[in-house]
């Protein structure tokens, strides 16, 4: 087609059948998204709650932010392509980022301060390995669905994803080193060094465009 966008972005393209079959690939991914951050809200936050982590439930804090990108695309990928609609979604997930950023600063500071120390939880550095597994492969197959729709909001949901996937890593070192050696401090001050990272990405989803139409 012809001063069309590959993937009907413009408000004047057509969809084409490699597109849907695109689009459904992204509902799919999203939906496989929505049910495994969902699980890991509820582990995460029952697990800290039981072992007095300030990670377990900032980790939990991050899956519930994710499970709300997630239904932001799955509400972006359920209506007709529109620029205007595919900038709404990429604002909202940048917000989402910012959220999240304001959170696990706000926490790793009170737990340096406070000389907040978890009791050990195993099953917590079992999910957090797992987490670290799923994630990266979630914000693949994102990545992979974004480039083929040129979906600016879903690129930035599949950074959300990498970022929750970088969070269990943390989330893993620091109830290991506070396992092995007691060393309480070492989680929240990883979790400030991605505040960087985290805030960048925020602002880069509200700040980009929706997508390259020509």
């Amino acid at each position: 087609m012809k001063n069309e966008c590959a993937t009907g972005c413009c408000k004047s393209a057509s969809l084409t059948k490699d597109s849907v079959a695109d689009i459904r690939a992204g509902r799919r991914i999203e939906y496989i998204s929505l049910a495994w951050t969902s699980v890991e809200v509820l582990a995460a936050v029952a697990a800290g709650a039981i072992a007095s982590s300030i990670a377990l439930i900032g980790f939990g804090a991050d899956s519930l932010i994710e499970v709300g990108s997630s239904a932001i695309l799955l509400w972006r990928l359920n209506h007709e392509f529109g620029e205007e609609r595919e900038r709404t979604a990429l604002r909202l997930v940048g917000g989402s980022f910012l959220l999240l950023s304001v959170y696990v600063g706000w926490e790793a500071v009170k737990s340096l301060v406070k000389h907040q120390s978890p009791h050990v939880s195993y099953f917590g550095i079992a999910f957090s390995a797992v987490c670290l597994i799923v994630m990266p492969l979630l914000a693949r197959a994102k990545r992979r669905v974004a480039a083929r729709l040129n979906s600016r909001a879903m690129e930035a949901d599949s950074q959300q994803s990498s970022i929750c996937g970088y969070l269990a890593a943390i989330l893993l070192g620091g109830l290991a080193l506070n396992a092995l050696f007691g060393w309480w401090w070492a989680d929240p001050t990883a979790a400030l060094v991605m505040l960087p990272i985290i805030i960048k990405e925020g602002i880069e989803a509200l700040r980009g465009e929706s997508c390259d139409c020509h």
